[in-house]
């Protein structure tokens, strides 16, 4: 089963990692990005919740903290955001699971 919103999360990850390479030359921005959005793409086309919900916890976690340090909303209180999203999905789907089986 393929994961659309999964897809549209993955596309604004990596197209983050991008942004944040073309604005500030930051080739680890481009690196987690991309690398990130990739992870999150194949666990969206694969339908594998426990993969995005990995990726989704990790940047939850990093993102939050560099936008307590930095109080900056762009990149990283955005992908936060979409990533405690993400992960609010991937919860949901767990639960609707385990109610069918």
């Amino acid at each position: 089963m393929v994961e659309v919103i999964g897809f549209v999360y993955a596309a604004l990850v990596a197209a983050g990692g991008i942004v944040g390479y073309l604005k500030a030359g930051s080739i680890p921005s481009l690196a987690a990005g991309v690398g990130s959005g990739l992870i999150a793409g194949f666990g969206a086309y694969t339908g594998n919740y426990h993969l995005l919900f990995g990726i989704s916890l990790l940047l939850a976690g990093l993102m939050t903290y560099r936008f307590a340090n930095s109080g900056k909303f762009m990149p990283a209180g955005l992908v936060a955001i979409l990533s405690f999203l993400m992960l609010l999905r991937c919860v949901v789907f767990f639960i609707q699971k385990s109610r069918t089986h």
